[in-house]
């Protein structure tokens, strides 16, 4: 698809727009993102800031519904089984009615943890230095911020680390042994309005 700006006033989003638009899309449309599309988001990624220059990040690409799939299958197996009692923290403040959805979602054979998004865009570390992973963390934001501007959704999707690194995916994908996923980002055509989310006004610990 050719995503285009979602403004009232026929003008493109502005940076504070999009900062404030942003939204984590959990409900997608089977439109298909076009490559056009995707080379755009993944030219606003690279020109993140980096430390020394240094550009350490590589990306994977995954539009076939069948592998998507079953990746999916293998991050609700490995946190079911091992992941889990790795990240107990993953909730910490959430309240019981939060991590238990979480649990049960997890357990559903329906459930695909990338919300049926036509793409994932996983953002790779090469281990160049100690900030290769905030380096590619800039790259995730400005990548969703992009695609925002482009009135595309997207969800960075944590629970699929462990299986995107896994043995079996990394043989899969061809990854170096120098590379380690880092952000894996869904995108594609939202079905749908995803919600407000109020934030916490910022709290100042210091000015002077």
């Amino acid at each position: 698809m050719s995503a285009g700006p979602q403004r009232g006033e026929g003008r493109p989003l502005t940076a504070l727009d999009a900062i404030f638009t942003r939204r984590s899309v959990r409900a997608y449309s089977r439109q298909r993102v076009d490559a056009q599309t995707i080379r755009s988001l993944l030219d606003a990624a690279v020109q993140a800031p980096t430390a020394m220059h240094a550009e350490p990040w590589v990306f994977v690409v995954i539009q076939d519904e069948t592998v998507l799939r079953r990746y999916s299958d293998r991050a609700k197996s490995l946190w079911a089984k091992e992941a889990l009692a790795h990240h107990r923290d993953l909730h910490v403040g959430a309240d019981a009615a939060v991590r238990s959805a979480f649990a049960e979602r997890l357990a559903s054979p329906d459930f695909c943890v990338f919300y049926d998004a036509s793409t994932l865009i996983a953002i790779c570390a090469r281990s160049l230095g100690p900030f290769v992973v905030a380096d590619c963390w800039l790259a995730a934001e400005n990548l969703m911020l992009a695609a925002c501007a482009l009135g595309l959704g997207s969800c960075c999707i944590g629970s699929a680390v462990p299986a995107l690194n896994s043995p079996e995916t990394r043989s899969e994908l061809g990854l170096p042994v120098d590379v380690e996923v880092v952000a894996p980002i869904i995108v594609g055509v939202p079905s749908g309005t995803a919600g407000e989310m109020p934030r916490k006004e910022p709290q100042v610990l210091y000015w002077k």
